[in-house]
């Protein structure tokens, strides 16, 4: 089922387990705005492993990239969301292995609400999973979820 790009709420968890591997990260919080919180976009039995803010200034959190793994499909998936939809901005989410890339899943565009959801099976042995998001002119990304 493919979500349209309106907003909708789920919650997130905080733990992924992958190949024995435990990744503790930073679930959404209650100071998250229901706009900006992860918005099921990846679709069922996907669940928040990891979210890495985006900021148009050092204070002003405008949206975040979540990461989201599925027990069932053994996939990671990953969605940029803006806070505070509106008007479309171009937006972008992409998901890739670090250190060596091999394909990155990518989904650019203008958009009003989220970018994404783009899919990647679990990083190799030895290699992290690296991710990045944009909102109009501001971009931040991270590398964790290693194997």
């Amino acid at each position: 089922m493919k979500l349209s790009r309106r907003t909708t709420t789920a919650s997130a968890l905080a733990v992924l387990a992958l190949g024995g591997t435990l990744a503790a990260t930073t679930p959404a919080t209650a100071t998250t705005t229901a706009a900006g919180a992860y918005n099921g976009a990846c679709g069922e039995g996907y669940r928040v492993t990891a979210s890495t803010p985006i900021k148009s200034s050092p204070t002003k959190v405008i949206g975040t990239t979540y990461i989201t793994w599925s027990t069932g499909a053994q996939r990671l998936c990953a969605v940029t969301i803006r806070n505070n939809p509106g008007a479309k901005v171009f937006m972008e989410v992409t998901l890739d292995t670090f250190p060596d890339s091999t394909t990155p899943a990518t989904d650019s565009g203008y958009f009003s609400t989220y970018a994404g959801p783009v899919y990647k099976d679990k990083p190799a042995a030895g290699e992290c999973l690296t991710w990045s998001g944009t909102i109009g002119i501001n971009y931040n990304g991270d590398t964790s979820i290693c194997d």
